[in-house]
């Protein structure tokens, strides 16, 4: 089994040092519960990277990331660093993001919002000699990770590289969006989304709360040091929301659960 050797232990340790933080548009948030985790590892160790000091105009931004940057980051062996990088830069390239932005009206009336599709990435490169990757941005995806003043998601890197459940990730962006009110509720429509559910979880709430929300809501507690309560929200016999109140062990007391959630849009697009 390949080692990371002293050398590139100390890289990957001042790198983790900084403490990076995830800045992005709430709609490319959502568009980006799509990724699979080794993807989504790969995309936000990236986003983490990117200083818009250091942009020229004109040219989109590449990132580099090395297995052993990788393997150190997220607690893997060099084996598995080495395959999520290699198999996730074949995907990335064809994973697109879906977005809508709303149109001008027309005789007072609204239109239909306009579709787009974009790309996460302009190239990816897998460098199997010399075992790193690099994505060069697609370049209409920048403002949405640099420069934005409002309708963001943030957190830091570290409070995902301890999670190994997808589920757990998407988890932690849904209340990340919430942070200053300590509280959010989702349709069970919007929430199933959210979480990729397959058709099956969402034929029965049960299996969302089996194979979704309590895999999720533990591993967040015992992984990153939240505080989170959760109950369904029903009409009738049917369950048409979820809300979850939390807090993360850094901070004295669960916030006002009063406090209106919609201070920010929960599904504002680009």
């Amino acid at each position: 089994m390949a080692k990371i050797t002293t050398k590139e232990k100390l890289e990957a340790l001042q790198y983790v040092i900084k403490d990076p933080t995830i800045t992005m548009s709430n709609g490319l948030t959502r568009a980006g519960h799509t990724l699979t985790l080794a993807e989504k590892r790969i995309v936000m160790l990236a986003v983490s990277k990117l200083n818009p000091l250091k942009s020229i105009p004109g040219k989109p931004p590449c990132t580099k990331i090395t297995a052993a940057e990788y393997a150190e980051i997220f607690n893997v062996d060099m084996n598995t660093s080495y395959g999520q990088l290699q198999s996730a830069v074949k995907q990335l390239y064809n994973r697109s993001i879906l977005f809508f932005e709303p149109a001008y009206k027309r005789n007072g009336k609204p239109l239909k919002p306009v579709r787009n599709i974009m790309r996460w990435v302009g190239r990816a490169t897998y460098h199997e000699g010399e075992a790193w990757v690099e994505l060069a941005w697609w370049p209409e995806i920048l403002p949405h990770l640099m420069g934005i003043k409002k309708n963001f998601t943030e957190y830091q890197l570290k409070q995902a590289t301890a999670l190994r459940s997808i589920y757990s990730w998407r988890l932690l962006e849904l209340l990340m969006r919430f942070k200053s009110t300590g509280w959010a509720e989702y349709t069970i429509e919007d929430f199933s989304v959210s979480m990729q559910a397959t058709e099956k979880q969402r034929a029965d709430f049960n299996n969302i709360r089996r194979r979704i929300i309590e895999p999720a809501v533990k591993e967040l507690i015992e992984k990153d040091g939240w505080y989170i309560e959760w109950h369904p929200i029903k009409a009738g016999r049917k369950v048409k929301a979820v809300r979850f109140e939390f807090n993360r062990s850094n901070s004295a007391g669960l916030p006002n659960p009063d406090r209106d959630p919609n201070t920010v849009d929960m599904f504002d697009e680009f």
